[in-house]
């Protein structure tokens, strides 16, 4: 592909959309949103950020809580050629302007309570727009978002476009900006959707945040681009998690998740009937919880590894043996080298 193709992620993934009638989120309560839903939805956001007066490029902060409609700005912001900046809710003032200055934010979308403390800050910071959205869908985006045409033309992004703004953890000094191009999602992607075999009538278990690749770009991206459906829960609550299992496929999550599900008495093999699937990332699986799993469950958890800047790079397999204390092998299309303090390749079985 060459670097002028034209490439638009939210495109990708509407082409692989099923019917728009069919469902692709259910939440605990039993509300479901449909694929035309994520349509309109996307649609009517898109048009109102274009109306305030932001242009393809621009960086759109969001620190707000997991809800239906956050989705819908992730995906209303791809369709208008912006940027995406995801910003964990817990971040304080400090860190929040740091962030907003270093990405040259356009916009901030936040919770409503914290609507008059952060406009100084955005003042401060150079961000000419401040918009809230609440966890139970209200606030100033909806608002009016909702005034807004539920059609919109997706904006014809270049494949090396930036498609979101991550950042590093900062555990070696400041965190570092990540640009994640629509091409780098896409190429990513469509890898796992094929490697863990995601098809349309999977129910991906979606327990996770939506300010973190994992379940942002991994999660929520396996499941736009097959066209499958996903049980979402605001947050993780064991209880809440084995409820859903019956009705779901895969599950992805990170080790303390399944560790608690262990500590469940009512956890069983009886509670995944349909369940193909369970995956674990960003932080080590122990054997432990590997191995009581299995006895537990009769499944083997998947583990593979990635990073914020790379996206996934191993996985243990979809069919064949998985491994404790392992992430695989390298997936498709990807290279990885062992190396010493030297930055020279190590022999098989050394430590790196």
């Amino acid at each position: 592909m060459s670097a002028g193709a034209t490439l638009n992620l939210y495109e990708v993934y509407r082409n692989r959309f099923p019917s728009l009638d069919s469902v692709l989120l259910t939440t605990r309560s039993g509300e479901t949103y449909t694929y035309a839903d994520a349509e309109s939805g996307s649609a009517r956001i898109a048009n109102y950020l274009t109306q305030l007066g932001l242009v393809p490029g621009d960086r759109v902060s969001a620190q707000i809580d997991k809800s239906v409609e956050a989705l819908w700005l992730y995906l209303g912001i791809l369709r208008a050629g912006l940027v995406f900046h995801p910003l964990n809710p817990a971040y304080t003032d400090e860190e929040l302007r740091f962030f907003l200055t270093d990405a040259a934010s356009a916009l901030l979308v936040c919770d409503s309570a914290r609507e008059q403390t952060l406009r100084d800050l955005c003042n401060s910071a150079g961000t000419a727009h401040l918009l809230t959205l609440d966890a139970d869908g209200t606030g100033s985006l909806m608002r009016g978002a909702r005034q807004s045409s539920p059609e919109f033309a997706t904006v014809q992004t270049c494949a090396t476009d930036l498609a979101a703004l991550v950042y590093s953890s900062g555990t070696t000094g400041r965190p570092k900006g990540i640009m994640l191009t629509h091409r780098n999602l896409v190429e990513n992607i469509t890898v796992l959707v094929d490697f863990w075999g995601f098809e349309r009538s999977d129910c991906l278990l979606h327990a996770l945040p939506i300010f973190h690749v994992h379940g942002l770009f991994v999660a929520i991206g396996c499941v736009l681009m097959s066209g499958s459906s996903m049980r979402w829960l605001w947050g993780f609550d064991a209880l809440a998690v084995i409820e859903a299992l019956p009705r779901s496929t895969v599950m992805m999550g990170v080790p303390t998740y399944y560790s608690r599900l262990l500590a469940e008495p009512a956890f069983s093999a009886a509670s995944c009937p349909q369940m193909r699937l369970f995956i674990s990332g960003s932080a080590p699986l122990l054997p432990a919880t590997f191995t009581a799993f299995e006895a537990r469950t009769g499944h083997t958890i998947l583990e593979r590894y990635g990073m914020t800047e790379t996206g996934m790079n191993t996985s243990n397999p979809l069919v064949g043996e998985r491994k404790a204390r392992t992430v695989g092998l390298p997936l498709p299309g990807v290279e990885v080298r062992v190396c010493g303090p030297d930055n020279c390749p190590l022999a098989a079985h050394a430590v790196g």
